[in-house]
């Protein structure tokens, strides 16, 4: 039998990049000390603040939820949850009930903002109009901007000091690899644990960004949460690429996703510097924040010949 390199229980998990053997005990104390060393060591909460997670109802968003809900609650500060639903018809239809069932269980006040309600169409209707007239863009990327649109308007409606993120370890690498191939300095240098606050955005915090998503599954089925495991039927490009390629450096090279970050990192004060900080402005179709005269949800929308409703999420 493998024992554990810290307590000499039984071992369950392998974490090669360091060179240990974990029991269930020590990789669950490990990943809830790592969540609380970055929040300390960034400076990423508050007591007292008010505090919005994002929560899709998947095995990240869920441990994170459950993190900052026992944080919090020593903190005292003020947790509050919002799940995007982009309208994706039997895969957001069947974790949008994990997500409400475990803020209820945590006692978390929960809202719900659809695509649906924002733009009048529905992800599943917005990829429809962009292939019928050959955008060229991946649903990803109408996702992810009108995702971090609708996330933003709700936590800013909702009074939040800070807006959490369930990025994980490899979600940061992949973001970090992708910008680098895409030649996307502007985005590449907003990456980081936290986000500075400017006029109209609220900050996001990534207290999970440390840790491995396979550590975070194995927590989560350690600790017998309920969470939603389907893969969204929209997922592929060269995301999936970028994820295949670390996956497989990091298992002929352990540690290969760590030192990844930790240049990063190194690196980021000297980004910033030389990347010039955008003017905030105010979308002249939503009313949005945006550093140009139009954002780019509402530019994604237009080429489709939608537009985002002008109103508030939160009722």
């Amino acid at each position: 039998m493998l024992k554990c390199s810290l307590c000499g229980r039984r071992a369950v998990y392998d974490r090669r990049y360091a060179g240990v053997l974990l029991c269930d005990r020590c990789l669950a104390k490990s990943v809830e000390s790592r969540f609380r060393r970055a929040i300390s060591e960034h400076k990423l909460l508050s007591p007292g603040e008010r505090v919005a997670v994002a929560i899709s109802g998947g095995k990240d968003s869920i441990v994170c939820l459950h993190l900052l809900a026992d944080y919090c609650r020593w903190r005292n500060c003020k947790l509050v949850a919002i799940t995007v639903d982009e309208g994706i018809k039997g895969y957001r239809d069947r974790s949008l009930p994990i997500a409400r069932e475990n803020a209820e269980l945590l006692g978390v006040e929960h809202f719900v903002v659809s695509f649906r309600d924002a733009f009048g169409a529905t992800l599943d209707r917005i990829v429809q109009l962009a292939r019928r007239r050959r955008t060229g863009l991946n649903p990803c990327t109408y996702c992810g901007v009108m995702r971090r649109s609708l996330l933003n308007q709700a936590a800013r409606e909702l009074g939040a000091d800070k807006l959490a993120t369930a990025h994980n370890l490899d979600d940061e690498v992949q973001a970090i690899m992708l910008n680098y191939v895409r030649a996307d300095l502007s985005r590449l240098h907003r990456l980081g644990p936290i986000y500075s606050p400017r006029e109209g955005f609220v900050p996001r915090i990534k207290p999970l960004r440390e840790i491995p998503e396979k550590e975070i599954a194995l927590y989560a089925l350690l600790r017998g949460l309920k969470v939603h495991l389907d893969t969204c039927p929209y997922a592929g490009g060269i995301h999936i690429e970028i994820r295949d390629f670390l996956n497989k450096l990091e298992a002929n090279h352990p540690n290969t996703k760590f030192m990844i970050l930790r240049m990063f990192d190194r690196l980021k004060p000297e980004l910033t510097r030389c990347t010039p900080r955008f003017e905030v402005k105010m979308c002249e179709l939503c009313g949005e924040p945006t550093s140009t005269n139009i954002c780019k949800a509402c530019e994604l929308l237009k080429q489709l010949g939608l537009s985002k409703r002008r109103k508030r999420l939160i009722c």
